[in-house]
């Protein structure tokens, strides 16, 4: 176990009718943040980690609480190490590590046997370098909400499956996730700016959840493709509480503090472990006619673990965007 400041929403700076922006390439956020001291517990002190899912299993079953831990070494990345994660290598990591993905999603989610198709919409390098065009984030946050998670099915499912309008919202109907595939790709086990999650049992939805507009810098468009991978730019650090240049092309949610969180992490992550982060369920028990028992989502932050020791070398990680659909209603 160790303890942290994690970076919350400040409803306070949050004005009365408006909605909060946040950009998605430089640490700007349109409201205040407030720090709270957090217990975080090692998820290795609660669990062995297993190389497939154990229903009902806290940690390695994501239904339990919207995040699940495996032991899985990649092959890709055993091939090529940190230097095969690149910006410049975007199409090898979408033809060489997204078949991996969707594989460890087919064998390691306790119902993979009864999915009926992945889409991987996107993929985010992160690693804590001034000239890296993606850094960890400090602040607690989900990536989708339900209305963004949709719109993401809309827009990536169609092109991606062959799919006409009718048959996407035939997917709609049934079970679906996104979900984030994380691991690290450091040459060391992860000490700086590890990653946490909230044990969803813990969050209160109307309470804790603010629904915060993403900004996306405004691209050229070229054709049909309004793909992000590949093309993450350095921000203009000058201008990092101006908008202009950026559109809404998302919805996330930011956090207001509660004291009932429960935080876990992965002390000393090594690329042979991969975490599944939760961003929604269409089962959730927090959706309308969701399930009792399903999680519905994850909160997860980076945070400043000051019991790294000097000469910690810099976090490098990778995260895959992935929606997941079931035969099931």
């Amino acid at each position: 176990m160790t303890t942290a400041s994690i970076n919350y929403l400040d409803p306070t700076t949050v004005p009365a009718g408006t909605k909060p922006w946040a950009k998605v390439d430089a640490p700007a956020t349109s409201y205040g943040i407030v720090s709270r001291r957090r217990s975080i517990t090692s998820i290795r002190d609660c669990l062995t980690l297993h190389t497939s899912s154990q229903r009902g299993a806290f940690g390695t079953d994501i239904d339990i609480a919207g995040f699940a831990v495996y032991t899985s070494p990649s092959p890709y990345y055993a091939k090529y190490g940190s230097a095969g994660f690149t910006q410049e290598l975007d199409r090898q990591i979408r033809e060489g590590y997204y078949p991996e993905v969707e594989e460890l999603l087919r064998r390691k989610l306790r119902d993979g046997n009864k999915i009926r198709h992945v889409v991987i919409f996107d993929h985010t390098i992160r690693r804590k370098d001034p000239n890296a065009p993606r850094q960890p984030v400090y602040r607690l946050h989900v990536d989708q909400t339900p209305r963004s998670a949709e719109a993401r099915v809309r827009r990536h499912a169609g092109k991606a499956l062959g799919l006409s309008e009718e048959e996407v919202e035939g997917l709609l109907k049934r079970r679906w996730q996104p979900i984030n595939v994380w691991r690290s790709i450091g040459e060391q086990p992860v000490r700086d700016a590890p990653l946490t999650v909230v044990d969803f049992r813990t969050v209160n939805r109307e309470k804790d959840l603010v629904a915060v507009n993403l900004l996306y810098p405004v691209r050229p468009k070229d054709g049909d493709d309004d793909d992000d991978r590949g093309k993450e730019v350095l921000p203009d650090l000058e201008k990092l509480q101006s908008t202009e240049g950026y559109e809404v092309k998302g919805e996330t949610y930011a956090v207001q503090p509660n004291e009932e969180h429960k935080f876990y992490y992965l002390d000393e992550m090594t690329p042979e472990e991969v975490m599944f982060i939760k961003c929604f369920d269409s089962w959730g028990e927090d959706q309308p006619g969701g399930k009792k028992g399903i999680a519905g989502l994850t909160p997860h932050t980076a945070f400043l673990d000051e019991m790294a020791p000097e000469g910690t070398k810099p976090r490098e990680s990778i995260e895959v965007r992935c929606l997941v659909f079931y035969d099931e209603y």
